[in-house]
């Protein structure tokens, strides 16, 4: 009994197209399972990293908010690694080098407030979405790729047609069957890659407009601050 066969002898497994394709589609076939795999990995790494910097800003806004002293509470979170707590040092940070002359620039020192806990925002985003364009190259370049071995195939069917002058679909079947798994193997690398693109990408935007709107917090309370400033 053939293994690679079930039970309808025109249907053959995937290992049966596998193993019967030609070399080139092999390796697409290959790249494009190496790329799932890859993506896989990626996408578990976001969830848990995306579900991991929600919680941590929460944590500590929730902390920040309730503290009534900021010297106090930098001291204790000066070298806190959290989003939230990196915009929080930076801001502290400029408003220390802004205020420690004699008399103060108000309107420069508002300024670069917001230049500084932007800057940390952008830079904390840009680390949270790390590797998030690979998950877009594989949602748009794996479906051309299993089609390119779609195209390879079907051309390995054509010319059996011609060494073998038979036009019976015996003889064109296999081919065409591995070519087409070679695009179903794409899709199935490139559909869960645009999803977990998307909802990523809206996941790491929430989090980049929580960021802002604690610096936008953060800079009225030391705007005020600083009108108490002489």
């Amino acid at each position: 009994m053939n293994l690679f066969f079930n039970s309808d002898a025109a249907t053959l497994s995937p290992v049966a197209l596998f193993i019967q394709a030609d070399w080139v589609v092999k390796l697409v076939m290959l790249g494009l399972l190496a790329a799932s795999i890859w993506t896989w990995a990626i996408i578990f790494m976001f969830w848990r990293r995306i579900g991991q910097t929600r919680r941590e800003t929460e944590a500590f806004e929730r902390d920040f908010w309730k503290a009534d002293d900021i010297d106090a509470f930098f001291k204790a979170h000066h070298d806190d690694e959290r989003p939230a707590a990196r915009v929080f040092i930076a801001g502290v940070s400029e408003w220390r080098r802004s205020t420690q002359g004699a008399s103060i620039d108000r309107a420069g020192t508002r300024e670069r407030l917001a230049t500084a806990m932007g800057a940390a925002v952008a830079a904390e985003i840009d680390r949270l979405s790390d590797r998030l364009n690979i998950l877009a190259t594989v949602g748009s370049v794996a479906p051309f790729v299993g089609l390119f071995g779609t195209v390879w195939g079907i051309m390995r069917s054509f010319t059996s047609i011609a060494s073998q002058q038979n036009t019976s679909l015996a003889v064109v079947a296999p081919g065409i069957a591995e070519a087409l798994f070679a695009t179903a193997i794409g899709l199935f690398a490139a559909i869960p890659a645009v999803i977990a693109y998307n909802r990523f990408s809206h996941g790491i935007n929430r989090i980049e407009a929580r960021l802002n709107r604690f610096a936008d917090g953060f800079h009225a309370t030391l705007s005020r601050q600083l009108d108490r400033e002489r």
